[in-house]
């Protein structure tokens, strides 16, 4: 980040623009990575509209886990671009 301190602030405003919008697309790509993935592996039925105890249970837990690995994943992620430079 040192590097964009030395652009003009015009340029520095819309670089930090650019990077909120990626984070944002980064954060919808993973909740709707996120939902596929859950609804996939725990909806069973559409019996009600609402979740039984174990449909519920597994999507928090699927979420939990889905979370804590992009977690560990940005970590080691973060980790070798520190060894890289």
């Amino acid at each position: 980040m040192e590097s964009v301190q030395n652009l003009p602030p015009h340029q520095q405003q819309e670089f930090m623009t650019k990077l909120e919008q990626m984070q944002m697309k980064d954060s919808l790509v993973m909740y709707t990575n996120l939902v596929h993935r859950c609804f996939g592996t725990c909806i069973t039925s559409f019996r009600s509209k609402s979740l039984d105890k174990s449909e519920s249970a597994c999507v928090e837990n699927c979420s939990a886990r889905y979370v804590k690995m992009t977690q560990r994943v940005g970590l080691r992620f973060a980790e070798q671009q520190a060894l890289q430079q």
